[in-house]
């Protein structure tokens, strides 16, 4: 199943994207700013790219040279309401293969999708990453391996798959209801707390050595990953 990122800041039309290429049968993650995008980018494998470019923290222009820094080949989508000459040629410029402009027709970007899709994109894109690194915490999915300052830290799987989520999805507040869904893949129940149990075990073996904490709670709306005070 070919799997895309989706690159968009206004939530209805990331939404929209997400639930229409589902549909379509394809796999989809979401980033709604340029740095997160970059983020899962370097951290997943994906087929294509689909982006906005008027983008929080990172422009899509510069997103893209970051993209094909890191991968020439795979086939990378313009989605956006600058629709200038100068607008479309910055963007080829900056390596994007296809452009289109807002207000779309799904059906379009569809047949987009399947034309740039179709091509040969070569083993890059298909290669899964090695490791995902975020402040001086660093993963490696090869090994299941987690250190700080290179300091080895064990985990159990559960305490794993809720830090790599959280990195991969780092400054960015998560809510218990996501954290549920995507790493227990269950519904959350409002009456109970094992959400917060591991949050809470994740602390103790990824902040309570170090001086820099990494895990903080938003009252009432849920957690983020962030070195940032």
């Amino acid at each position: 199943m070919y799997s895309i990122l989706i690159i968009e800041d206004e939530k209805r039309i990331a939404d929209l994207l997400q639930k229409g290429l589902e549909e379509n049968g394809y796999q989809t993650m979401v980033a709604y700013d340029g740095a997160m995008g970059l983020r899962l980018f370097r951290s997943h494998s994906f087929h294509l790219v689909i982006s906005d470019i008027i983008l929080p923290k990172l422009d899509g222009f510069e997103l893209c040279k970051e993209i094909r820094k890191s991968n020439p080949k795979i086939p990378v989508l313009m989605l956006t309401a600058l629709g200038s000459t100068d607008d479309k040629l910055d963007g080829f410029d900056a390596g994007a293969d296809d452009y289109m402009t807002k207000p779309f027709d799904f059906r379009e970007l569809t047949a987009r999708v399947k034309v740039l899709l179709r091509r040969d994109i070569g083993t890059e894109a298909n290669r899964p990453p090695e490791h995902l690194d975020y402040a001086d915490l660093s993963i490696n999915f090869n090994r299941q391996e987690v250190r700080r300052q290179d300091i080895p830290i064990k985990l159990s799987p559960k305490e794993y798959n809720l830090l790599v989520y959280m990195v991969e999805n780092a400054e960015r507040v998560i809510s218990r209801v996501e954290i549920a869904e995507k790493v227990w893949n269950t519904h959350f129940d409002t009456g109970t707390n094992f959400i917060d149990v591991y949050i809470n075990y994740l602390r103790k073996k990824i902040d309570k050595e170090f001086e820099v904490k990494l895990i903080h709670t938003k009252p009432g709306i849920g957690f983020i990953l962030t070195d940032k005070p």
